[in-house]
């Protein structure tokens, strides 16, 4: 696994990670069992990021992740986690007092005394440029309890105000052959000033999988039928914000692309791992079997320059008009 230096975050990282959201709640049931087989499948292929949130599972996913630490030995490892969408979105609710219970909450479901990486999870835009907000994460640092913050976002313009912020060790921010606009300011922002570059949705919700089907239906419990339209939160964060229909046609004029012995899954996440800025992209994974597939897509070639042209084309012609504007 190629690991890459995370800049303020202050550690080597390997390029592919893994996102810890289906442990938890959302995607459909996942058993502790195989929860548990997936985090050490990861860890096992060389996997050292594992990025989790307090709400996912309402700290269920967090648990698990504490309770793999514990079997495992957290040498090596970086666990990220996020804080704030337990609560009414409110710039107001994101004030120091919940500040320290919500880290008191996510230390003791994790099981250490200092937090690796704690993001604030996609927050209401005016707290990204609330002097005390940061005050407070300045304050938890030097405090020891948490090494280091970040933020994950919803927008480009949210993920540049934050790099402007001297304390900002990583942002998150959805990143796909779906969603290109971060390429243009927020990844050469990024590299400049030294903050980590954490790629979410990297398979746009599974569109990028390849397995999908007009057919393909979804469980109750699953945003990818709950919050197709943005009812739940951000429609964005549910195949990048893409018609399912245009993603697949989209994923049909990709696949040509795809190396000889590779997943649409593994190219997908190659795409993302070559792009200048990148430092570890997030895949989720329900089964073992998925999480070692996940994390062989480091040990592919970087893609030529005529399928890096390929992929802009099919954004450009596609998926461009509908998303481009909106994040």
């Amino acid at each position: 696994m190629e690991n890459r230096n995370a800049g303020r975050l202050g550690r080597q990282v390997g390029v592919v990670g893994l996102g810890c959201w289906q442990l938890g709640a959302d995607w459909g049931q996942v058993e502790e069992s195989d929860a548990l087989a997936v985090l050490h499948a990861a860890a096992d292929t060389g996997v050292n990021f594992f990025d989790t949130a307090d709400v996912y599972g309402d700290g269920r996913s967090e648990t698990l992740v504490g309770k793999f630490l514990r079997e495992r030995g957290d040498a090596g490892i970086t666990v990220a986690t996020k804080m704030g969408r337990r609560v009414e979105q409110t710039p107001e609710n994101y004030n120091r007092d919940n500040f320290l219970a919500w880290n008191d909450r996510s230390r003791a479901n994790l099981g250490v005394d200092t937090l690796d990486l704690v993001q604030l999870h996609c927050p209401p835009t005016s707290v990204y440029s609330t002097d005390e907000v940061f005050d407070t994460l300045d304050e938890m640092v030097q405090a020891k309890r948490i090494a280091a913050y970040g933020v994950s976002v919803e927008t480009v313009e949210e993920a540049l105000t934050a790099i402007a912020r001297p304390g900002v060790a990583s942002v998150q921010i959805i990143l796909n052959a779906l969603r290109l606009k971060p390429l243009e300011r927020v990844l050469p922002a990024a590299a400049e000033a030294d903050v980590a570059i954490i790629a979410r949705v990297p398979l746009a919700s599974g569109l990028l999988s390849g397995k999908y089907t007009a057919s393909t239906t979804f469980g109750a419990d699953d945003h990818r039928n709950y919050n197709r339209n943005g009812d739940a939160f951000d429609v964005g964060e549910t195949f990048s914000g893409v018609p399912f229909e245009v993603g697949l046609e989209a994923v049909e004029r990709l696949r040509a692309l795809v190396p000889a012995g590779a997943t649409m899954a593994q190219f997908a996440l190659r795409w993302i791992v070559d792009q200048p800025g990148v430092t570890v992209v997030i895949p989720g994974a329900r089964n073992a079997e998925q999480a070692r597939a996940n994390s062989a897509a480091a040990d592919l070639a970087p893609l030529s320059a005529s399928a890096q042209d390929e992929v802009r084309a099919v954004y450009d012609s596609l998926i461009r008009p509908l998303v481009h504007d909106r994040w």
